[in-house]
């Protein structure tokens, strides 16, 4: 079923090319067609041969018949090509004639007729791809002919690992592109993407998505043939001001003309929490660690309560996708519905999501093409209980969560609650709620018209319309309700999107020339309004406004509108399939900017060569490809989560009313000049083939970005709270490998898969002479400094004289000049850069997949390398004896505490109370983050096509799989995955720390796909 979903694109983009093939070899024959051609061979040799007809279908190696496949006769000018069915009829003269099937992207085959009457005749797929179109911009292309630096995903890659989001399915499948996650295991969180490195400071470095041709859109993961990453600026360059930051064009499935075909594909599962290095104490190990700095009861260890247990669970994942497609010549539909459901291993915590996809084609005459693309989501997402997290790390054992009757108790009724929070989630996860419900729908009309042989018009069009709708509540018999007398918490939001984009296409080939000129208008208008209301006091287990007896405060709302407009041209040309080259120019403008600046130009330019289709160098036989790449052009980046940056603003709230009347307080300055950020961007990349076996694309690059959006904090004497501003550039330069190997072909198969990404990131220059921002970012950026390296006091280690904490402290002696010293005053300790930075030194991903006879097996992994990890859940755990009344951490191997006098420890003397803010920030909390994880092993067996054949059923796989069975690190938090990306100092998750957030699910699924 896989294999069979996987071959469709590929077919339909190698079919046109067979068909001409097959065309232009009858044309240089005869001009008559195939019949007459053997009529002909038969009235020559009358005298000597009698022609005998012969019969024959051409499948693939999933049992799907093969159109427009060339059947000759070899060593004559007979020859034929099959129907859309994959049936051929041919007239041979002997028993030792040979019959030659061929066809682009397949591996040509010679049979021998015999005294065969019939044939069923097997194709294998060629493993090269160069001939694969590919998706790039506003056009698709073939692999070959690309100038640019793009990674293509295919559906059965994407397959490795079970989930719903696109993100996790991408991570460690390309090259430059970095998909972290804080909270892996959350199934109602998405992963965070960063291709080639972070390019701003407070705009958003997440790429921009691109669905079936227009740029936004919904889409379920397994209704996704291919995914596109553009990477450099001739690829991405097309779509202006938002494609500093990559794209990545997702191209769901289409129909086929022929029989219909049912898909059925269903996947269920366990999951569980994977905790890494991270252990707190059971009641024994944390009365004894509590004996070193007071005198604990020693009945507390009667009660040996493991919170970690009671919150997470052994969760379920069940995946179900049925798809049908097929169709006329004229129209072909692809119709296709989801079930997914997975259950978070937190308590309380799942998502389920139903989707709807219809794609439909239709062919109106020679000239007109429609197409329309119809998606539908509905999600339900639980959200995990904020309290349940935390308590299952803080909770100390020593307290049970159960009364006398074995019902979870609450925590503040009890007198002799140990734990500070006096928090029981078992209790409180009884009543609260925390969940959202999502609609979203989003319509495509496309629309092309062929004018002439040169000249194609075309219309895409998209609507999106989606409703969000969000519930708190806090139940008063809760610790959180309690104080309120119960409160809830409603929220709705509504948004719509409109894009047109108009497109006229102009291809002309002459000779060995070939040219295609592209011309594009596009609108795009988006809006969104929301409302929220709090209420308060409402009876228990009522989670209804109409309840409340009070509101704290005056219901909230806000409408938010923007537009784009843009316009462009590219020109593509192509000398005998050997020198290839493309040049485009764009022009945008954005509701977003100031009066001053509201639109921006960016152009691109690319080229490559093909060597190995020169003359020289026809005898080095051992490489098969060899293909130089060079680009070099201009993007921006206008995603600041702020539509209304260059305004000045004023909040309309309670907190601003004068005697009782809603009142209004500036908050944003006005910048006129506020306009885009841009980036310029180079890159030179080489593809070679060698012996047919070994694949291998390296590219080098360098971006510089400048004019970066920054949301600067303002003194309170200026009556503002903020401005927007562009400030200063950043560099990232960058090396890319990605190496395919075939080790082994025939009955046993082996293909190796290796990707290799390294980043460099450097602050070229700050606004106004500044060599320093700190305001409203988690951490400073300063001139010459990678973006983001850690800024905090140096930590030194312990004083082996009294167990005391050391920091460096930088002072300077009577001349003026400074020498480091060492203090046990964290406040006296010296804030620095500590030339650590949370960028990974490099990332990638290695792949190995295992083929004989009907057997499959492959396994992934990832890794990271080379990066500081801030260990905040170590930070809140290894205090030296601040917090008395939270667990504490279990020491990893090789750490010691301090005792005595002369001892050499890794561990302060635990103090009550604290030992010198010893677990205040500062590198004692850096760590290595490096890691390498085996993402997934998957073991596959597909049916005899002979068996399936009595049931007419096509294809039948059984598989099973394991996701994050092993993470090999030196990190001793519970995760070494961090976001890379988020500089914001309002953040729960900002860049490179790692907390006790939600645990990275480990999973064991089992799965069938089956077709007819």
């Amino acid at each position: 079923m896989k294999k069979k979903t996987t071959l469709l694109i590929k077919r339909a983009s190698v079919l046109v090319f067979g068909c001409i093939v097959t065309v232009g070899g009858a044309l240089h024959a005869t001009p008559t067609d195939s019949k007459s051609l053997t009529k002909e061979k038969q009235l020559k040799g009358a005298a000597r041969t009698v022609a005998t007809l012969i019969k024959g279908k051409v499948v693939d190696q999933a049992g799907l018949p093969l159109a427009g496949v060339t059947v000759a006769v070899k060593g004559s000018s007979t020859a034929t090509s099959t129907d859309g069915d994959g049936n051929f009829q041919i007239n041979v003269t002997s028993e030792k004639d040979v019959l030659v099937i061929s066809i682009i992207g397949f591996e040509s085959r010679e049979i021998t007729v015999g005294s065969n009457k019939s044939f069923n005749i097997i194709l294998k797929e060629k493993s090269t791809t160069l001939n694969e179109v590919v998706v790039v911009g506003y056009s698709a292309k073939k692999t070959k002919e690309i100038s640019s630096a793009v990674t293509v995903v295919t559906s059965d890659k994407l397959r490795d690992v079970t989930s719903n989001e696109l993100t996790t399915l991408l991570q460690g499948k390309a090259p430059g592109v970095l998909v972290s996650s804080s909270t892996g295991g959350d199934p109602t969180s998405s992963g965070d993407v960063v291709i080639r490195g972070v390019n701003t400071i407070t705009a958003s470095s997440s790429p921009l998505y691109v669905v079936d041709g227009n740029i936004g859109g919904s889409y379920n993961v397994a209704d996704v043939e291919s995914v596109t990453i553009l990477k450099d600026a001739a690829a991405t360059g097309l779509y202006g001001s938002r494609a500093s930051n990559g794209i990545i064009i997702v191209t769901t499935k289409s129909g086929k003309a022929g029989k219909t075909k049912v898909e059925f594909n269903a996947t269920t599962g366990l999951s569980q929490a994977e905790f890494g290095n991270f252990k707190v104490m059971n009641a024994q190990q944390l009365f004894d660690y509590q004996s070193l700095y007071y005198n604990p009861d020693p009945s507390v260890v009667n009660i040996n309560t493991n919170w970690r247990d009671l919150a997470f669970r052994n969760a379920i994942v069940n995946n179900y996708q049925l798809a049908l497609n097929g169709g006329t010549e004229k129209t072909q539909f692809y119709l296709s519905g989801n079930y997914y459901n997975e259950e978070g291993t937190v308590l309380g915590n799942d998502k389920t999501g139903y989707n709807f996809r219809l794609n439909l084609t239709h062919n109106v005459n020679t000239k007109f093409k429609v197409a329309t693309h119809l998606n539908g989501t509905f999600t339900k997402d639980n959200y995990y209980h904020d309290a349940i997290l935390k308590e299952s790390y803080v909770n100390m054992p020593f307290d049970s969560p159960y009364g006398a009757d074995g019902a979870p108790v609450e925590a503040t009724s009890i007198v002799n609650w140990f734990g500070r929070d006096r928090e029981n989630f078992l209790h409180s996860y009884q009543y609260n709620l925390n969940n959202a419900r999502s609609l979203n729908v989003n319509g495509d009309l496309n629309l092309d018209y062929t004018l002439s042989k040169l000249f194609t018009l075309s219309s895409y069009n998209r609507m999106e319309l989606g409703n969000y709708r969000a519930e708190q509540y806090s139940d008063k018999r809760t610790k959180e309700g309690a104080g309120d007398g119960g409160w809830l918490y409603n929220g709705n939001s509504f948004n719509n999107r409109l894009l047109t984009s108009n497109r006229l296409k102009y291809e002309q080939s002459f000779g060995s020339h070939n040219v295609t000129a592209l011309a594009v208008a596009e609108a795009e208008k988006s809006y969104s309004d929301n409302t929220d209301v709090t209420g308060q006091n409402l009876p228990p287990g009522r989670p209804f406004l109409s309840t409340a007896t009070t509101t704290n405060e005056l219901p909230g709302g806000g409408r938010d509108e923007s537009s784009f407009q843009k316009g462009l041209v590219s020109v593509d040309y192509n000398y005998n399939n050997r020198y290839f080259a493309i040049a485009s120019l764009v022009h945008e403008s954005s509701s977003r900017f100031g009066s001053n600046n509201p639109g921006a130009d960016f152009y691109q330019l690319g080229a490559s060569w093909i060597l190995s289709n020169e003359s020289f160098m026809s005898g080095v036989t051992a490489v098969n490809f060899l293909k130089l790449r060079s680009s070099y052009g201009t993007t921006g980046n206008a995603d600041f989560g702020n539509n209304y940056a260059a305004l000045g603003l004023y909040d309309l709230s309670a907190g601003s009313s004068y005697a009782g009347l809603p009142g209004a307080a500036p908050s944003q300055k006005a910048n006129p000049n506020l306009t885009w950020e841009k980036l310029k961007s180079t890159n030179i990349g080489v593809d070679v083939g060698f012996l047919n076996r070994i694949d291998l694309n390296i590219d080098v690059y360098q971006k510089v970005s400048s004019d970066l959006l920054y949301k600067r904090p303002l003194p309170a004497t200026s009556g503002y709270d903020y401005i927007f501003e562009n400030v200063g550039s950043i560099r990232n330069r960058g090396v890319e490998f990605n190496l395919t190997t075939t080790n082994l072909k025939g009955k046993f198969s082996w293909v190796t898969n290796l990707n290799v990404a390294v980043n460099r990131n450097k602050v070229l220059s700050l606004n106004d002479g500044a060599t320093e921002f700190s305001a409203g970012a988690a951490q400073p950026i300063a001139v010459g400094h990678d973006m983001n390296e850690w800024y905090m006091r140096k930590w030194v280690g312990v004083d082996p004289n009294n167990g005391d904490p050391l920091w460096e402290q930088i002072v300077k002696d009577a001349d003026g000049k400074e020498f480091v010293s060492y203090t046990n005053s964290w406040n006296s300790a010296t804030p620095q850069y500590t030339g650590k930075s949370s960028q990974p030194k490099f990332t990638g991903g290695f792949t190995n997949t295992f083929s004989y006879k009907n057997w499959s097996l492959s396994a992934f992994a990832n890794f990271v390398y080379g990066n500081k990890v801030y260990n905040g859940a170590r930070a809140g755990f290894d205090t030296d004896g601040l917090y008395e009344s939270y667990n504490a951490m279990v020491l990893a191997d090789g750490w010691n505490r301090w005792e005595k006098p002369g001892d050499i420890a890794t561990h302060p003397k635990p103090v009550y109370g604290g030992n010198h803010s010893s677990n205040s920030t500062s590198t004692r909390f850096l760590e290595d983050g490096s890691y390498i994880r085996l993402r997934n092993v998957k073991l596959s067996y597909d049916l005899p096509k002979a068996l399936l054949s009595r049931i007419n059923v096509t294809g039948l796989r059984f598989y099973m799989g394991a996701d994050n069975l092993l993470t090999i690190t030196k990190f001793s938090g519970p995760n070494p995955e961090v976001i890379y990306n988020n500089t914001d100092k309002n953040s729960s998750y900002s860049s490179g720390s790692a907390g006790y957030y939600y645990p990275q699910s480990r999973k064991l699924l089992f799965g069938m796909n089956l077709s007819f």
